[in-house]
């Protein structure tokens, strides 16, 4: 008789290469499939120990000599809006929000390649065409949408949000923005009404991606209270950002692949039948 065991997911890390945050530093990522019948429980399990999802893909920082990349999400019952944060709200109040099914347009398209050739010039997603882009949107395999924000005497499209809808909060996958509204601060009020739809919803967390202490890229998730980071295995409240820098550590002190992906836990796929 043939027993049929089950699949676990299976992890790899990425060749090094350089660091797209930190100058003079190289970047190492741990890696898994996400697919399947148990994709949604996966992605669950993983957001929650600091992975993130780029397409059918989690990830998670594994640098032999950095320790600088921090997944950040924010407490949404400890959330406090700053007067700039409100002073943002109040400025994009009037933009009308749609969610839709994760399907590309060429509306989303065209702002997408006015923002990164704005302000991404010279990063890694700077050469994406338009099936790249179509493919970062509608290759989902879990609860995903994208949040328009649009003008609506208009209909311009302003802003836009691939959001994946997790168990315990909304993961704010990539954002992308009209680049000719710096005034707007569009980026922090697109977090502000991410905040908004959890606590309507009764999601505890918005996730945020990576937050990288001493990366002007990455500054502005700090400026949200409430922040969190998973910092050795758990999740740590930010209470003085200003306290984190991107530092570096001796690559013995990093643990072996081996010990890393042992340490993860993983979600149980073996419900009990009643």
């Amino acid at each position: 008789m043939r027993h049929t065991l089950p699949i676990a997911p299976q992890f790899y890390v990425t060749a090094p290469q350089p660091c797209p945050y930190l100058g003079g530093r190289m970047e190492r990522k741990l890696f898994t499939a996400l697919q399947g019948e148990g994709a949604e429980q996966l992605n669950n399990s993983l957001s929650q120990q600091g992975f993130r999802r780029s397409q059918n893909v989690l990830y998670r920082p594994s640098c032999t000599d950095c320790a600088a990349c921090l997944s950040a999400r924010i407490d949404v019952s400890a959330f406090q809006p700053t007067k700039s944060q409100k002073r943002a709200a109040k400025r994009n109040g009037y933009l009308e929000r749609r969610a839709t099914s994760p399907w590309a347009t060429d509306e989303q398209y065209e702002l997408f390649r006015r923002y990164l050739d704005t302000r991404h010039a010279d990063g890694g997603m700077a050469d994406m065409d338009v099936f790249e882009f179509a493919a970062m949107i509608e290759e989902t395999p879990i609860r995903s949408r994208v949040v328009e924000y649009a003008d609506p005497e208009t209909g311009e499209l302003i802003a836009v949000s691939l959001t994946d809808v997790l168990d315990d909060g909304l993961s704010m996958v990539y954002s992308f923005y009209d680049p000719e509204q710096p005034q707007n601060s569009l980026g922090t009020y697109m977090i502000l009404d991410h905040i908004d739809i959890a606590r309507e919803a009764g999601l505890p967390y918005i996730y945020l991606g990576y937050w990288v202490p001493g990366s002007p890229k990455m500054g502005y998730k700090a400026k949200f209270s409430g922040l969190e980071a998973y910092i050795q295995g758990g999740w740590q409240k930010i209470s003085d950002p200003d306290a984190y820098t991107g530092t570096s550590h001796h690559p013995l002190s990093a643990p072996p692949i081996a010990e890393q992906v042992a340490n993860i836990q993983l979600p149980d796929r073996h419900p009990t039948k009643g």
